[in-house]
């Protein structure tokens, strides 16, 4: 395991690199100098999504969802509480299918809220369907580590 890694912004998309033992201390990003953990999962599009899941030393889960989908509505405090909990360990993110349906096709996406983790770009688990904080963070330290 290396001793620094790359952490990607939630709010300008840059790429930081910083030693390990520093994630825990509430680091800034070296370009916007905003938090790069901040409790909340990141809203991603096609071209974020890339760079979260393809550069990123963190592992990240996301909710691929939709703003019709009652579950996904119900299921979105829990996830932002996961966030809260989880990072630094893990970066929540989420997908708006309808306005990515490409990457959501891209990835077989057939119902909604799926849940995926992604470490060093690939794909390492999927979920389909909303789960309440306890069975979510469970499955997710399963998975993520």
């Amino acid at each position: 395991m290396s001793d620094t890694v790359h952490v990607v912004c939630p709010h300008c998309h840059a790429v930081n690199r910083l030693p390990r033992t520093r994630l825990g201390e509430h680091p800034n990003c070296g370009q916007c100098h905003q938090l790069l953990f901040d409790g909340h999962p990141v809203e991603l599009d096609q071209r974020s999504f890339a760079t979260h899941v393809g550069r990123s030393d963190v592992p990240v889960v996301v909710d691929f969802w939709a703003p019709w989908c009652g579950p996904c509505r119900a299921m979105a405090p829990t996830f932002g509480a996961a966030a809260a909990q989880l990072e630094p360990a893990v970066r929540m993110a989420k997908l708006n299918t309808e306005q990515e349906p490409g990457l959501a096709s891209n990835f077989g996406i057939r119902s909604i809220p799926t849940l995926a983790i992604f470490r060093g770009g690939r794909e390492v688990a999927r979920q389909s369907g909303a789960l309440p904080l306890p069975q979510l963070l469970a499955w997710i330290r399963q998975h993520a580590q």
